[in-house]
């Protein structure tokens, strides 16, 4: 069962060409025209799960972000093949050692 956020999402990115993606804000402000800003945060809880589900992905810089460490400014589209399933864990695994920058 989805929400009325999760609806809104799913039925703006079907009205978009594929491959192409949608603001939050966007989604937010068709729920909520006068104060579309007290959505985000909902807004980012329903989308994090609508791609744990595998139903959409989240961009960042254009680029299929993991659901569970992604921050700042995103987009959603819907999941297309060759995107990620699976995201490998990166950060603060192995320490200090071998320091590139």
């Amino acid at each position: 069962m989805t929400t009325p956020i999760q609806d809104t999402i799913l039925s703006q990115l079907a009205a978009v060409a594929p491959g192409k993606s949608i603001d939050p804000m966007s989604v937010a402000k068709a729920i909520q025209p006068e104060r579309w800003q007290r959505l985000l945060g909902h807004i980012r809880t329903d989308v994090i799960e609508l791609a744990r589900q595998g139903q959409i992905v989240i961009l960042r810089h254009n680029k299929p972000a993991d659901p569970e460490t992604f921050r700042g400014v995103y987009r959603l589209r819907l999941r297309q093949d060759g995107d990620p399933t699976s995201f490998e864990k990166v950060a603060d695994e192995g320490g200090d050692e071998g320091g590139e920058d």
